[in-house]
């Protein structure tokens, strides 16, 4: 995962590669996940951290060091920018090598979905569900409430689905289940990948 850093102590909104993803997600739902809420999670980290003692820290050192408004800002910023990174409307298809490490630590890529999807749709309230490698390089699924980042654990996150309700609201109303089915379609692997 490259360290996402400030320029002149701010930090900048990511770009969309993408206007839309398919049938997974609408451009109205992007329009607003992407352009309003995250939008505002930057403006409003780039108005705390003055004066904090954080600046000039990579967003994951912030989301490490930090605690209270700055880690929720924080933390939303980098949980959204792994998230509209890892999409695409023509995505990479996962390698023999992920397959064979999902394999290893899930019993088979479907099982893994499986886990996957579960845990994203039984987190209470907002949230993350995340695929991360430990220290030894050993695959985890974890679920993370409101602004968690698996960073805060000693994880390195490879993949996440937002379940906050303004992630699918728009496409799928309360059909959470839905929503995280349909973005495997979207997943990019090699970016998955290259995180590790």
């Amino acid at each position: 995962m490259k360290n996402i850093m400030p320029n002149n102590g701010q930090f900048a909104m990511p770009e969309l590669p993408y206007e839309a993803l398919g049938n997974a997600i609408s451009k109205e739902t992007l329009s607003f996940h992407h352009g309003k809420h995250l939008k505002a999670y930057v403006d409003n980290l780039n108005k705390l951290l003055p004066g904090s003692g954080l600046e000039g820290l990579s967003l994951q050192e912030v989301v490490r060091r930090s605690e209270g408004a700055i880690f929720n800002n924080a933390g939303q910023v980098l949980n959204h920018t792994m998230y509209f990174e890892q999409f695409s409307p023509a995505p990479h298809a996962m390698s023999e090598a992920m397959k064979g490490l999902l394999e290893r630590y899930f019993g088979s890529v479907e099982a893994f979905k499986k886990e996957f999807e579960q845990k994203g749709a039984t987190l209470f309230g907002s949230g993350w569900v995340w695929l991360s490698a430990d220290k030894e390089g050993k695959l985890v699924i974890t679920q993370q409430k409101n602004a968690e980042n698996p960073v805060t654990l000693g994880l390195t996150p490879l993949l996440t689905f937002d379940v906050w309700e303004h992630a699918y609201y728009l496409d799928y109303q309360n059909r959470r289940a839905d929503y995280l089915v349909a973005l495997w379609q979207i997943v990019d692997w090699q970016m998955v990948e290259d995180r590790m």
